[in-house]
C-alpha cells in the first residue's frame, strides 16, 4: 500500500512540476493548439490581442465612416462563432484567464472568417471583401 501511494504521489508530483514548468505563453500556445486542432498559427495572449484590436479599430472606423451595419455584420459574424466556439473550453485552456481564453477565441474565430494575412495578421481588406 504504501509503495501504491508513493508511486502515485510521484505521478502527481511530475505533473504538477511539468505544470509549474510550462511558461504562460506555452500555455497560450497548447490552448490554440487545442483550438483549431493545428499547430503553426499558435499567437500568443499578446498576439491574439493585436489581431482583435485591430478588429476593432476596423469596426469603429467603419461607424465611423458610415459604415455602421457592415461593421454590425462583422461584429454579430465575430461573436456568434465566438459563441460557439467557447461552449466547450479545452482542458488545454484551463491554466489560462478568463480574458486570455477569450481573446485567443477571438484570434481563432477571425482566422476561421478568413480575416487574416499569411502572416496571421487581421486583415481588413478581406474582411470587407466576405461581408460582400
Amino acid at each position: 500500500m504504501i509503495v501504491v501511494a508513493l508511486v502515485v504521489a510521484a505521478g502527481i508530483g511530475a505533473t504538477i512540476w511539468a505544470f509549474a514548468r510550462t511558461t504562460y505563453d506555452e500555455h497560450a500556445a497548447n490552448c490554440t493548439t487545442a483550438l483549431t486542432g493545428k499547430t503553426g498559427d499558435t499567437p500568443t495572449v499578446s498576439e491574439a490581442k493585436e489581431r482583435v484590436d485591430a478588429l476593432d479599430t476596423t469596426l469603429a472606423d467603419m461607424v465611423g465612416s458610415g459604415y455602421a451595419d457592415a461593421a454590425k455584420e462583422a461584429a454579430d459574424a465575430v461573436e456568434e462563432k465566438t459563441k460557439a466556439g467557447g461552449k466547450a473550453r479545452p482542458e488545454a485552456c484551463g491554466p489560462l484567464s478568463e480574458d486570455d481564453y477569450t481573446v485567443l477565441l477571438m484570434a481563432k474565430v477571425i482566422g476561421g472568417l478568413g480575416w487574416t494575412g499569411e502572416d496571421g495578421e487581421f486583415d481588413k481588406l478581406k474582411m470587407v471583401e466576405s461581408l460582400g
